[in-house]
């Protein structure tokens, strides 16, 4: 056993529906996949290869636990998400065996700072501490992957304060599951517990203290916040 000279930190792992963990390695997130968010974003829908950034795995908010508004911003904006985790690792896998790759599904919130996001892009700056600050990555209970045997479709929503604010379907997605996983294979070695978050549709907005943000993916469950 190594002699560490601080404690390790703890495994960070999504309860699991019916029992279990799943412990989380890296996250990931796609950029603009769905074109209608495209598009309020100030970007081409065109399919250009996909983008990814990446958040802490201890930015994960479990539980529905409040999620503390964030320092330095005034602008925290909601993006309602599938979430894919990866139960068997693989460089440059092809798209027809990405899904077997997947060991479950979870519905995920990629919380922005975009004021900070957005004077980043401006200045030509890496935007991380727009996306991957402490508690920016709130997730449901993980279900497994045969609960979802088709992650291409389904109702993908969020709500704040009971009024929808973000509706689609997953068919939208511009890069499906496979595809992500297979690009970004290409790019990365995915490894067990890595976790993927694919993209949100439009209808992106601001949230202030006490809104209760409830989200949820069609056959793969909701994930809850409130903001405090």
């Amino acid at each position: 056993m190594a002699d560490y000279v601080i404690p390790p930190p703890a495994i960070v792992s999504v309860p699991v529906a019916g029992g279990g963990a799943f412990p989380v390695r890296r996250v990931f997130c796609v950029g603009r996949n769905y074109a209608e968010h495209a598009r309020e974003m100030g970007s081409d829908p065109d399919r250009e290869p996909p983008f990814f950034f990446m958040k802490p795995a201890d930015a994960l908010l479990l539980n529905d636990a409040d999620m503390p508004y964030p320092p330095q911003s005034k602008q925290l904006h909601h993006e309602m998400e599938l979430v894919v985790a990866i139960g068997v690792g693989g460089a440059n896998i092809a798209e027809t065996d990405a899904l077997k790759h997947v060991w479950g599904y979870a519905a995920g919130l990629d919380m922005t700072r975009r004021d900070l996001q957005n004077a980043a892009k401006k200045e030509g700056k890496p935007w991380d501490m727009g996306k991957g600050f402490d508690f920016s990555a709130p997730i449901g209970l993980m279900v497994r992957a045969d609960q979802l045997p088709d992650p291409g479709k389904g109702l993908i929503e969020l709500k704040v304060n009971g009024k929808v604010r973000q509706t689609s379907d997953l068919s939208k997605m511009i890069w499906n599951v496979q595809e992500t996983i297979a690009y970004l294979s290409g790019l990365v070695t995915l490894a067990p517990g890595d976790l993927i978050y694919t993209g949100t549709p439009e209808n992106v907005a601001a949230v202030e203290r006490g809104d209760l943000l409830e989200g949820v993916v069609e056959g793969v469950g909701t994930v809850r916040t409130r903001i405090v």
